[in-house]
């Protein structure tokens, strides 16, 4: 009884300096981070990418389909369910612990035994190897889950940032010694194992957390269903995202279906890479509120996370589009240049999904997790759908499926979930009509310049003589339509807090 009471203070957080404070400094640790990660984790790919063939990345994306599958039930949801907790006990950690072991074993179990009919679907027999290799990841994710959980409750994003960055580094070398030495498309497969458990160990090592499991899960009954409702919301999210892929794979090629999955990896980075890391901090923040009461600051608080999220986001997805002619060769190579086409379109729709995966934390937080299940729900319906019509079309049409199906899912995302959080539409478009107009008039100055520019100018030059201009046009469109946008992001980086919070003890409920 002590050892929980002792635990459960140095678990439960008081009021820190203030709640502002400690998010700026999350922000700037999990984003800034993830930036430098990238960076290790991109110097290693796109050299991947040159040394490894279009058809790797296409067994590969076959492969993945049922790891991403499987993922979405590897129990996340129940460590989340620990954030929204007032006070947990060391007893309740071992007991989600518990809970994540046997869950991802049996996953594990799942992938392994169902490797030979995946390598049946999409006519592959190496992909049934690759699949049963991959299963391993499973051991790996209670170790991540739980810590994370622990890290977030304390509002301490930057331990977390460190492991991952040392997580990237392990992952980065094992990628090059891989494409190096020949390992071909298994390349692709021992670099995340490499990454998962290099982030095990040190999330374990950074949260202190209990590595003694309990499986009597007496009283956890409520974390199962806040947990579940998550992990349904994550098994439709898998429909709606891995459909294009599951229908692809029988009707493209390998060599077409690398083309295209790499294509969607770049217009995903900042969605599936960058956002991510900000919705950690934004669920932390917003489960805070609501523990505290503070629930009118719900609207402003979501459309402060949008204003900042979509400055950035929507500029990099008309640059992306408006330079991939140039950008493509000189990232990947000419061999890559079936993207070229592919990029605006996908932009497009990453665009919209940047804005629509926002709106999850938030609600999440004010305890309706089953706004963004309805939405996944709609999701699993309408993208396949949309998947399956473009196919007709080949490449392009699975393109197209995503703008399509993003457009309603953005839309029935907004209208749903805009009366539970007390949001206004005037707001959300005032929220983001600055960012687009300067987005837009900035990718329309970049393509005239890029037309201007010399046929015969290399790529590299092109690129090193428009992206400075492209961002000068932006701030410059930004500031004469909306200055107050630019002197908030300014604001929010300068005013970091004094430092990391320091959580103070509060007394624990006996269990």
């Amino acid at each position: 009884m002590v050892t929980r009471v002792r635990y459960a203070r140095a678990m439960n957080q008081a009021a820190a300096p203030s709640l502002a404070a400690q998010v700026r400094t999350a922000v700037l640790w999990r984003s800034g981070s993830q930036v430098f990660t990238q960076i290790v984790s991109w110097c290693a790919t796109l050299i991947v990418i040159r040394l490894l063939a279009p058809q790797d990345y296409g067994l590969f994306a076959m492969a993945q389909v049922m790891l991403t599958l499987l993922n979405t039930m590897n129990g996340w949801g129940l460590a989340s369910a620990l954030i929204r907790e007032a006070e947990v006990s060391e007893q309740r950690l071992r007991q989600t612990l518990g809970m994540l072991i046997l869950l991802n074993s049996g996953l594990a179990l799942v992938q392994f035994l169902s490797a030979p009919l995946v390598a049946l679907w999409f006519e592959q027999p190496l992909v049934a190897d690759l699949v049963r290799v991959q299963a391993l990841a499973f051991l790996a994710i209670p170790w991540c889950a739980l810590p994370h959980a622990v890290l977030s409750r304390r509002m301490d994003f930057r331990r977390p940032a460190q492991v991952r960055l040392a997580a990237a580094l392990a992952g980065a070398v094992t990628a090059l010694t891989g494409a190096l030495t020949g390992w071909g498309v298994w390349t692709l497969v021992a670099a995340p194992l490499m990454m998962l458990l290099t982030e095990a160990v040190g999330m374990t090592w950074a949260a202190r957390a209990p590595i003694r499991p309990s499986f009597r899960f007496a009283g956890a009954g409520h974390i199962l269903g806040f947990g579940g409702v998550m992990t349904m919301t994550q098994l439709f999210w898998f429909v709606q995202s891995q459909a294009d892929v599951v229908i692809a794979g029988r009707v493209l090629d390998p060599h077409t279906l690398g083309v295209y999955s790499t294509g969607l990896f770049l217009a995903q980075l900042l969605a599936a890479k960058f956002v991510p890391p900000i919705n950690e901090v934004a669920y932390a923040a917003y489960a805070r509120q609501q523990g505290e009461g503070v629930e009118a600051s719900a609207p402003t608080a979501l459309l402060a996370t949008i204003r900042l999220v979509m400055l950035v986001a929507l500029p990099a997805y008309a640059g992306l589009a408006v330079v991939a002619p140039v950008l493509v060769p000189v990232l990947l190579g000419d061999k890559w240049n079936g993207i070229v086409p592919l990029l605006p379109i996908l932009c497009a729709a990453m665009a919209m999904m940047t804005l629509q995966i926002l709106f999850a934390p938030a609600t999440n937080a004010r305890g309706v997790p089953g706004i963004a299940l309805r939405v996944a729900m709609l999701g699993s319906v309408v993208m396949p759908a949309a998947f399956l019509i473009g196919s007709a079309f080949g490449v392009d049409g699975f393109a197209w499926g995503w703008v399509g199906g993003m457009a309603v899912l953005t839309a029935a995302t907004v209208r749903l979930s805009a009366p539970a959080l007390g949001l206004r539409l005037g707001a959300l478009a005032h929220a983001l009509t600055p960012p687009l107009v300067a987005a837009l008039a900035m990718a329309g100055l970049v393509a005239l310049l890029l037309a201007l520019l010399p046929a015969s100018l290399p790529p590299l030059l092109a690129l090193i003589a428009v992206v400075p201009a492209g961002i000068a046009l932006y701030g410059g469109v930004l500031h004469l339509i909306a200055p107050g946008r630019l002197a908030e992001a300014l604001h929010f980086v300068r005013h970091r807090g004094e430092g990391e919070p320091t959580p103070k003890p509060t007394p624990a409920k006996s269990a």
